[in-house]
């Protein structure tokens, strides 16, 4: 205790010295999807890389296709776990460029009429503010203690923010050297201003693409109308069909596998206090529309969807024209929860759409990517300690939530390393990621370096 005492010491009085290296980084306009600005991602990794140099890692710039990876290493002691934590220097870009208030590469901190201060820049939350926490608790316990409690590896991409077209191919070239006893991913927010967060689990998904087709053109609909099928009809009652009054969701098979969350979890998430109404008030709704009886967090965090985004067939354009379309096409996507596999997922939604196509109708589909849902166990050890950790740093004890969307690279370390993560991060609801005037708060800055120094600490404790 008293070494992670003084590390935490060190790092309030750094803190000034702490934002002067977060903003030497967020000058650098690392757009990662904009070829114009390849040289400014090199930059931003080589930056990473001499820092961490800089305070013992044997860090290195790796090349790939795209924009290069950062990967450093530094020893632990003996027995101590190994943690792998992954954070990403590329940003988005700055679009609408007149809508910021001050420059998007030129970070300032503001301070609001609460007196609270915040980081206004881009890429402050998303995520350079973010892994510069975990380094600056690195560099305090190097400086505090000339070591570190685990054995550590960084893993910094570049492409993050366009689609990580070289992460898969990385992973599978360094498979040894990347692989860890677990995955440290700071990428993700807390709960609420005063309460961290741990995300235990991410949802899988299923796209898919159907295309009905009827008659061999396009028909006039007095000539035709009433004899011949249409596709719009025909695919608008499937999809109809695909849930019940109820909100489930009527595939056979579909909810396979899918386990309920313990009932202490559960109870975890109604004290947070989310009620429907305010979970759906900020967008103008009020009524939940998933399965009766769950709360909206439960919807959304621990049970599999099926939602239809698009549909498109006949004439769409300005004025009328009476035609029945040839065909009409419906992209639908299913969120997916631990236990079901993306594969059988995806069989089942095309036998049932098969099974309700009537005579001279026939369907053609086109998938758009799938991928498992993660579930850290609840029982997990690293994750009770990274728990205590937190709790102990914030002003409200840490709560362990679900997330309704996905993190790609989790689901790789997953399948790929063969490695758990546990998703923690500082950011808050309202930090405008990829919109103008991106913002960190300056607590989630500091309180997220004494949150990671208090976390290695926890988990190289034997």
């Amino acid at each position: 205790m008293a070494n992670l005492d003084s590390v935490l010491a060190c790092l309030d009085l750094n803190l000034d010295r702490s934002l002067e290296r977060l903003s030497a980084l967020l000058r650098i306009p690392s757009i990662s999807t904009d070829p114009d600005y390849a040289e400014q991602c090199r930059l931003a990794a080589e930056f990473l890389a001499g820092d961490l140099g800089a305070i013992g890692f044997e860090a290195a710039v790796r090349e790939t296709p795209g924009h290069p990876m950062v990967v450093a290493h530094h020893d632990g002691p003996e027995g101590a776990p190994h943690v792998l934590f992954y954070g990403h220097y590329d940003v988005q870009p700055v679009d609408p460029l007149d809508e910021w208030k001050t420059g998007p590469f030129e970070p300032v901190v503001s301070q609001m009429p609460d007196g609270t201060k915040r980081i206004v820049a881009r890429g402050s939350a998303d995520d350079k503010g973010q892994l510069m926490t975990f380094i600056e608790a690195c560099r305090a316990f190097k400086a505090e203690t000339g070591g570190l409690p685990c054995k550590v590896t960084i893993f910094l991409e570049g492409e993050e923010e366009s689609g990580s077209p070289s992460l898969n191919p990385f992973l599978d070239a360094n498979r040894d050297e990347l692989s860890a006893d677990v995955a440290l991913v700071c990428d993700t927010n807390m709960w609420d201003r005063e309460t961290p967060a741990i995300s235990t689990g991410l949802r899988g998904l299923v796209g898919e693409e159907m295309v009905v087709r009827a008659a061999s053109r396009d028909l006039h609909s007095g000539y035709y109308g009433g004899a011949a099928q249409n596709p719009i009809h025909v695919l608008a009652k499937i999809l109809a069909e695909m849930r019940d009054a109820d909100g489930g969701v009527t595939i056979p098979g579909f909810y396979d596998g899918v386990e309920e969350p313990p009932e202490s979890v559960k109870a975890s998430w109604r004290a947070l206090g989310m009620s429907d109404a305010a979970f759906l008030g900020e967008v103008g709704l009020s009524v939940p529309a998933g399965e009766k009886g769950r709360s909206v967090l439960e919807q959304t965090w621990s049970r599999p969807t099926a939602e239809v985004n698009g549909i498109s067939g006949g004439y769409t354009g300005k004025g009328f024209k009476t035609v029945i379309a040839a065909e009409a096409t419906a992209k639908v996507s299913f969120r997916l929860v631990a236990g079901q596999d993306p594969a059988k997922i995806r069989a089942a939604f095309r036998s049932f759409v098969e099974e309700r196509l009537p005579e001279d109708c026939s369907v053609e589909f086109h998938p758009h990517g799938g991928s498992p849902a993660i579930q850290l166990p609840f029982d997990s050890p690293l994750l009770d300690k990274a728990r205590q950790a937190l709790s102990d740093e914030w002003p409200k004890p840490a709560v362990m939530i679900g997330m309704g969307g996905s993190i790609p690279v989790v689901g790789e370390f997953k399948s790929r390393l063969g490695m758990e993560s546990l998703l923690i991060g500082f950011g808050l609801g309202d930090d405008a990621i990829h919109s103008p005037n991106e913002k960190y708060e300056m607590t989630s800055f500091h309180k997220g370096q004494r949150s990671w120094a208090r976390i290695l600490a926890a988990l190289g404790a034997r």
